[in-house]
């Protein structure tokens, strides 16, 4: 194997990482089926860039987020800042 074959070996690895890393990143966000799949449609789509605008633009909103509001209700009195 010659080093023009290890580049292009390496550089296929390389994306499929990102790939995976967009869609682990997209299974966490608060998303409806249709974004989860448009979003997950431009990482694959545009394997070198669409990973890092997933991640960059950050879609739907944090799980924080739902867990603090969870709490918040099912508390009496409030919790004020959760994290």
């Amino acid at each position: 194997m010659n080093a023009p074959d290890v580049l292009r070996a390496l550089l296929v690895v390389i994306i499929i990482a990102m790939a995976l890393l967009a869609v682990f990143y997209l299974r966490r966000r608060q998303l409806a089926w249709w974004q989860y799949c448009a979003w997950g449609f431009l990482a694959l789509m545009v394997p070198v860039l669409g990973p890092f605008l997933v991640i960059s633009l950050r879609p739907g909103g944090r799980p924080t987020e739902r867990r603090a509001a969870a709490l918040r209700r099912a508390h009496p009195r409030g919790l004020g800042r959760v994290i």
